[in-house]
């Protein structure tokens, strides 16, 4: 079993990042930290650097976290974290959520609601602190 983290380098991201390590720690299990992109824009702000990755990997370790990441170019960033959970038996999927108006929803569609309608697991939507 594993907690899954669907991570964007951003405040969203972090306090995905945060409650999972912390349910990791809880639970004492694995984290497992998704950050893909469709690798169709010449730069995606949602796909961290390779540093980025560094840092947080190592950041988690500090905090006594077992941690894989998964830095990934997919056709379906949803669909890669569901994946992901399916295969790592995730106990919980954690996503960060921002607001965003219905027709925004209705247009652009979201990979946070995604991973909430079709996870086969319980998925814990987080915000950042105000």
């Amino acid at each position: 079993m594993s907690i899954v983290v669907a991570y964007t380098p951003d405040a969203y991201g972090q306090a995905a990042l945060d409650h999972g390590a912390a349910e990791a720690v809880r639970r004492g299990t694995d984290l497992v930290v998704v950050n893909a992109t469709k690798g169709d824009a010449l730069v995606d702000p949602r796909y961290a650097h390779e540093d980025q990755i560094a840092a947080i990997t190592s950041d988690l370790e500090g905090r006594g976290v077992t941690v894989t990441v998964r830095h990934e170019v997919v056709p379906d960033v949803a669909q890669a974290v569901l994946e992901v959970a399916r295969e790592t038996d995730a106990a919980l999927v954690v996503v960060g959520v921002r607001h965003r108006s219905p027709v925004g929803k209705a247009l652009m569609g979201s990979v946070g609601q995604r991973i909430l309608l079709d996870a086969t697991c319980p998925v814990l939507a987080v915000k950042p602190p105000a």
